[in-house]
């Protein structure tokens, strides 16, 4: 066995990479994904690209894949029929929330339907105190009753979530024992399994979105673990994280909801991996597909993690990548809102029936549309000549749709619809970069996705960014980075205490006790004890404070003799966050998180030797630029991506086309081909290729 496979599931695309092991040689594939059953594409993919390959399923020895399943099934309020059992006098909790409104001044927004219904909320006698300590037992007469009344109503699932259950889960395991043992056919979720943790909100709904996808996941990981196994392939497969790492298919079924921004996630490990190669430390990953765009800031080479988010309305309190979407892509719809104004998206026209250029019968214009009238996709053919462009399709859509409703010409309207989705995109990049304290000129823009390539240089233009990275095969950069991750899992305990001294060797014994849990998780995956480590983060606070401040620390900080590093990291970051710190005030320490992390083989990247030998252009055509001072048409050079050379240098503008995406470059704009084979395009000119060359970032 040699071959590792990536897949990563898109809302328009599934891309599958293939690595061989043994020499390093990369191999991507592109097929239409199927929404109605994603494992569908994804063996499709699977199989065509072995056969093109001439690859025997028997030689994969290592098969991962990102799913949009969970995502998608909360999206479209698909999941299981869920009851909830909650103390006794809590049974509103998930309804009243945190009493406050999505949209501060908009009275009439309204907030999500909860995803149980209030004839499917039960409770039970049981009470523990603010310390742990029982108050009144479990009345396990009363749980049998509720548990069959839930039953008779037909629900899948049960979620159970018991007052201060994070400090003594005794009452808690007591009622999933009691449900698995009287009702093995239900799925089960308890908060002190999924989430550990105070702020009873967000422990019950993490718990409840937990417990509503959990048999949605089982199944689908049922059905495409039988398929890798009829196919051929010997090895079990792995599912990527939100927090980036994979795990295996038995712990997504047992915890679907860390499955939530798997597929994004995976692009932003291939981007940390690709800032360790390259020595951009500080990077803005732009993954634009055909549905959505994703951003997400890597600091000195790790990405930023969000300990609670929301997904679809409800908080979901695990460890994410600090991912930020918004309804861009290339398949988002273009329209005319009342007011007359040009909005674009965050509808999608999906794979089917997609852009009208895509010759399916789509009847909206797109993002694509526009891109294709403007000469920037190639007129006759995409994805390597494997699907063709129908031009006048396009051109009907957008005439119909927005010229004869507007008093727009065909160059303005198409024009217009580009720059109204780099609009919304630059909004997000400033979302996670300017808003947060960071200056996008300190960043480089890391570019993938099938359709980033056509607007990371206005992009780049319009923030100051002074250079954007495009990978070798950026449209399939995703399932790239299912190959270069590692199994990761989160654990952590709640205890609100002051952070002195004397309380450090009681840190030091929780962190332990993780470190056990860790260790077994590991074992499960089948880790050697060689290729185990564990990072180490304590929430810390000013007392008083109602949020927390992750803090990175090391066994040997854990000490009294490291305690005041620890305080000083704190200070610096809570200065660094909000402004200020208080040298003088009391600080404590809330939660402590440890992650299990299981180093597995990865795809390594050989660097080339720099080349002078330029590529002729394969042809020229004429392309709309309204990015620059003179909006017009600008006759612009097209070159093939695999005849380019490590130390090409071109000037825009100029088109690059492969067969998972086109680049663009404006006028004005410097390319050059490193020595991995990453193109990267100089937003502000040639000058910066030489500043590039002296600070021995990329080039030797």
């Amino acid at each position: 066995m040699r071959y590792m496979v990536g897949v990563d599931v898109g809302g328009t695309f599934t891309d599958v990479t293939l690595v061989d092991s043994k020499n390093g040689e990369i191999k991507n594939h592109k097929v239409s994904s199927t929404p109605n059953d994603p494992s569908q594409a994804i063996m499709n993919g699977i199989t065509e690209i072995l056969q093109m390959n001439e690859i025997a399923p028997e030689e994969v020895q290592y098969l991962a894949h990102g799913t949009t399943v969970a995502t998608n099934a909360l999206i479209e309020r698909k999941g299981a029929r869920t009851g909830l059992i909650v103390t006794k006098g809590f049974k509103d909790l998930l309804e009243i929330g945190r009493q406050t409104r999505p949209k501060l001044y908009d009275f009439f927004a309204e907030k999500p339907e909860p995803v149980i219904p209030g004839h499917l909320r039960d409770e039970v006698e049981e009470r523990l105190l603010a310390s742990g300590k029982e108050h009144k037992p479990l009345d396990m007469e009363e749980l049998m009753t509720t548990i069959t009344r839930l039953k008779n109503k037909g629900v899948k699932s049960i979620a159970v979530c018991f007052l201060f259950s994070y400090l003594n889960p005794d009452h808690e395991k007591q009622a999933a024992e009691k449900i698995r043992t009287e009702f093995p056919d239900l799925y089960v979720s308890t908060s002190h399994e999924i989430v550990p943790e105070f702020r009873e909100y967000s422990r019950l709904s993490t718990t409840v979105l937990n417990s509503y996808l959990g048999p949605v996941m089982k199944n689908y990981m049922q059905n495409f673990y039988n398929s890798v196994k009829e196919f051929g392939i010997p090895v079990e497969p792995y599912i990527t994280q939100s927090n980036g790492g994979i795990i295996s298919i038995q712990e997504s079924v047992s915890n679907p909801l860390r499955t939530a921004v798997s597929g994004p996630a995976a692009g932003v490990v291939a981007a940390k991996n690709l800032s360790n190669l390259t020595g951009y430390k500080n990077m803005i990953t732009f993954d634009m597909g055909g549905t959505s765009a994703d951003f997400c800031l890597i600091e000195n080479g790790e990405p930023t993690i969000s300990m609670e988010r929301e997904i679809e309305g409800f908080p979901a309190r695990i460890p994410m990548l600090d991912i930020h979407a918004c309804g861009a892509g290339g398949g988002s719809i273009a329209h005319i809102d009342e007011g007359g104004a040009l909005k674009v998206g965050p509808e999608s026209a999906g794979s089917t029936p997609g852009p009208a250029a895509y010759g399916r019968g789509g009847q909206n214009p797109t993002v694509t549309d526009a891109n294709a009238l403007l000469g920037r996709l190639n007129p006759e053919e995409i994805l390597g000549g494997r699907m063709d462009l129908d031009i006048e399709a396009s051109k009907k859509v957008i005439q119909r749709n927005i010229c004869d409703k507007t008093e727009l010409s065909l160059d303005e309207a198409t024009s217009g619809i580009i720059s109204v989705t780099n609009a919304n995109m630059s909004r997000a990049i400033r979302l996670i970069s300017i808003q947060k304290g960071h200056d996008p000129r300190d960043f480089t823009l890391v570019s993938y996705g099938g359709a980033g390539g056509l607007h990371c240089s206005a992009l780049a233009k319009e923030l100051n960014i002074p250079r954007v990275l495009i990978p070798s095969s950026p449209g399939t950069f995703c399932s790239l980075g299912l190959l270069v991750t590692d199994v990761r899992t989160d654990f952590v305990y709640s205890y609100v205490q002051i952070a002195d001294e004397e309380n450090i060797n009681d840190v030091l014994g929780r962190f332990e006790e993780l470190k056990q849990e860790g260790t077994k998780s590991l074992e499960k995956e089948r880790i050697s004890e060689a290729n185990r480590t564990f990072e180490l983060i304590i929430d810390m606070r000013f007392k008083g404070q109602n949020y927390e401040i992750p803090i990175l620390v090391t066994w040997e900080e854990l000490s009294v003799e490291g305690f005041h590093t620890i305080i000083n990291r704190f200070h610096e970051e809570h200065e660094k966050v909000y402004g200020y710190a208080r040298k003088d005030g009391v600080v404590e320490f809330v939660n402590y998180r440890l992650t299990a992390v299981g180093k597995l083989p990865k795809a390594t990247f050989k660097e080339s030797e720099l080349s002078n030998n330029l590529p002729e252009p394969i042809s020229k055509r004429d392309i709309y630029f309204s990015e620059v001072e003179q909006p017009g048409y600008y006759e612009s050079e097209i070159y093939q991506r695999e005849q380019l050379h490590p130390g090409n240098v071109l000037q825009g503008p100029l088109i690059v086309e492969q067969m998972d995406t086109t680049i663009l470059v404006l006028p004005e704009q410097t390319m050059k081909v490193d020595n991995y084979g990453n193109i990267i395009i100089y937003t502000f000119g040639e000058s910066q290729v030489h500043d590039d060359q002296q600070r021995k970032e990329v080039f030797s």
